[in-house]
C-alpha cells in the first residue's frame, strides 16, 4: 500500500510509520514539529523523526502544514494513497484555552482538508482518524463513583467494563480541545456515512508508548516517568489523585488501525484504551513509576482540577473486539511502564555523553 501518516514524528504517527515500513508498504509522513511550537523544546519531535529516518526502508518525510489547503492538494494530485492515518493535532487539554484559533484550525479545519483532499482523490481509501474520549466531555463524570484507598471507581457492577460509544458528546463541559475534535470527529463520521467512504474513528483514552515527547500538558505517563528520573518536581491537579486512566500502547494502537484498514467499517466510532487491565490512578502510577525508578518523586497536590476533566475514564473496548476478533492488547501497563523507564533512562545516557 501507499500509507499517508499525519502527525507521523508522534507517537501513534511514529509507530504506524515504523509498523507499517516493516511491513514493506511505502509510507509518506507529514509532521511540521508543531508539538515544539505548542510545548516548547521539550514537545520537540525532531528526535523521533531522525530514528525514523535511520531505521526505515521506504519512508519520506515532508513539513507540510495540515491547515495549508493547497500544499495538501499537490501532495494527493502527486500521490494516490490507499490509506491515510490521520495523527496530527493540537493535542493539549489546558494548552487550548491559550490558542483556541490554532487549536480549532489544526484539528477541526486540519481534518476537513485532509478528507476532502482524500474525497476528491483517492476516495476509495481508507481513512483513519484519531480522535479523542475528550470529545465525551465531562459526561462520563456523572456515572456513580466509589472512592476507594488509591482510586475513584465505577459504583455499579454494569458500568465496570467503562465508557462505551454511546455516551453522549453534547450538553457537556469539554474544554476547547474537546470541542475542536468533537467537530473533527463529527465531520469524519459524516464522510463516512454521507459519502459512504472508508472512515474509521477512533476516541482514544491514554495513548502511551517510549516514542511519546511527554510534556505537563499532555502525555501523563511520558512525562511522569521522565520527571521521576530526572528529580523534577511533579503537579497533580485534584480528585485527591485518584483520578483514574487507562492506558495503551502505541503498538496496539497501531494494531486496532490495521485491523479496521483490512475490513473498514464506513463512518464507524470505536473506543480505543487499553480496558480495566491497564487503567492507574495518579497515586498508583505514581507509586509503581517510583519503585521501578527506584526513588521517590517530588510532588505536590494541587486542590483544584483540570476543568473538563475526567474523575475516571476507562474505555470499554466490547464493540471493536466484537467487530475485530483478531485484536487484542498485547503490551500489559507493568510493561508500557517498564519499557518507557528503560527508553527514558536510555535518552538521558545519550544526552549525558554530548
Amino acid at each position: 500500500m501507499k500509507i499517508l501518516v499525519t502527525g507521523s514524528s508522534g507517537l501513534i504517527g511514529s509507530e504506524a510509520v515504523a509498523h507499517f515500513d516493516a511491513k514493506g508498504h511505502e509510507v509518506f509522513g507529514v509532521d511540521n514539529n508543531m508539538r515544539r511550537v505548542f510545548f516548547g523544546p521539550a514537545g520537540d519531535t525532531l528526535w523521533n523523526l531522525q530514528r525514523l529516518k535511520a531505521g526505515t526502508r521506504r519512508f519520506q518525510h515532508s513539513s507540510l502544514d495540515i491547515r495549508d489547503r493547497a500544499a495538501l492538494e499537490e501532495l494527493f494530485s502527486s500521490q494516490r494513497f490507499d490509506l491515510i492515518v490521520h495523527c496530527a493535532a493540537q493535542p493539549s487539554h489546558d494548552k487550548a484555552r491559550e490558542i483556541p484559533l490554532i487549536d480549532f484550525e489544526v484539528n477541526a479545519l486540519g481534518t476537513i482538508n485532509l478528507l476532502e483532499a482524500t474525497r476528491q482523490h483517492c476516495p476509495e481509501a481508507v481513512f483513519v482518524f484519531l480522535s479523542t474520549n475528550k470529545v465525551y466531555g465531562d459526561a462520563p463524570n456523572e456515572i456513580p463513583m466509589k472512592e476507594l484507598e488509591t482510586r475513584y471507581d465505577y459504583a455499579r457492577p454494569e458500568d465496570y467494563a467503562g465508557v462505551d460509544e454511546t455516551c453522549r458528546i453534547d450538553r457537556t463541559l469539554h474544554s476547547l480541545f474537546g470541542a475542536s475534535k468533537a467537530a473533527a470527529d463529527l465531520m469524519a463520521q459524516e464522510y463516512g456515512r454521507y459519502f459512504k467512504m472508508n472512515v474509521g474513528v477512533f476516541r482514544g483514552g491514554c495513548l502511551t508508548g517510549p516514542s511519546h515527547s511527554g510534556v505537563e500538558l499532555h502525555g501523563f505517563l511520558s512525562y511522569l516517568v521522565k520527571v521521576t528520573l530526572s528529580g523534577r518536581s511533579y503537579s497533580v491537579y485534584g480528585y485527591k489523585g485518584k483520578q483514574v486512566r487507562d492506558n495503551i500502547h502505541s503498538y496496539d494502537v497501531v494494531r486496532a488501525i490495521e485491523e479496521f484498514t483490512a475490513k473498514p467499517r464506513p463512518g464507524e466510532v470505536y473506543n480505543l484504551g487499553g480496558g480495566r487491565e491497564n487503567s492507574i490512578s495518579m497515586l498508583e502510577a505514581i507509586a509503581r513509576i517510583e519503585q521501578l525508578a527506584g526513588r521517590k518523586l517530588d510532588w505536590r497536590y494541587v486542590e483544584e482540577a483540570r476543568r473538563g476533566d475526567h474523575i475516571c475514564y476507562i474505555s470499554n473496548m466490547a464493540k471493536f473486539k466484537a467487530h475485530y476478533p483478531n485484536w487484542k492488547i498485547t503490551r500489559s501497563l507493568d510493561a508500557i511502564l517498564e519499557e518507557m523507564v528503560a527508553s527514558q533512562r536510555g535518552q538521558q545516557a545519550k544526552w549525558a555523553e554530548r
